[in-house]
């Protein structure tokens, strides 16, 4: 179980990682799109931030054009590069040719079907979208289950992304998905509970601890 941030805003990043439980950054076209820099600077940026994964989505609607694209990508990102490819007949075939070089994940994943000739092509992760396939098909559960029983016995692994809350997250892992890329207020979110924060309260102002300030 990894948990990635869907962020290229550095600052995010920065304080992501400050965690320690965050495990890559996953980016997208219309996240780079809204950054006030070359894709390529921004993505050299995160380079320099970030020790693990860093997923970039090829643009190209072509299979010789994916490849190229690809090959650009990892002179920016070089080891940590996953190279996204949208799941259409064109990114699957680019999959294919690319996974002697490249770890692959095949994004905007809508069905098991899909899934299916995602790991047959040599990905490494699938990428459903859990909240949009929530609003457009009417259920994330089902198609999220079906696509993790679809990967059960092979090496392609089932993430989530599109995820907007805590609850998203949970539901998401519960049906099967292995990884989580989230959002930066949904990431910030999750060790948030109100009854941890009264319990400390409580502990705060009833208890005693060792005197840590002797120490310094």
């Amino acid at each position: 179980m990894s948990l990635y941030l869907d962020s290229v805003i550095l600052d995010e990043i920065k304080e992501a990682f400050s965690w320690g439980w965050v495990s890559g950054v996953t980016t997208n076209p219309s996240l780079l799109g809204k950054s006030e820099v070359k894709p390529e600077e921004r993505l050299k940026a995160i380079a320099n931030l970030v020790d693990g994964e860093i997923f970039y989505q090829l643009m190209s609607e072509t299979q010789e054009g994916m490849y190229l694209e690809a090959h650009r990508a990892r002179e920016i990102l070089d080891k940590k590069l996953v190279v996204k490819i949208p799941a259409s007949a064109a990114g699957f075939q680019a999959c294919n040719q690319l996974v002697p070089e490249f770890a692959c994940a095949m994004t905007a994943v809508f069905s098991p079907t899909q899934a299916l000739l995602a790991a047959e092509s040599g990905a490494r992760y699938v990428i459903v979208y859990f909240n949009r396939a929530a609003s457009l098909l009417g259920e994330a559960d089902s198609l999220t289950s079906a696509c993790a029983q679809v990967l059960a016995d092979g090496l392609t692994e089932l993430m989530a992304a599109s995820i907007k809350s805590a609850e998203d997250a949970v539901s998401a892992v519960k049906a099967g998905a292995l990884h989580l890329t989230l959002p930066f207020e949904v990431l910030k979110a999750l060790p948030e509970n109100d009854l941890t924060r009264q319990s400390i309260i409580e502990f705060t102002q009833n208890g005693k601890g060792i005197n840590y300030q002797e120490l310094r």
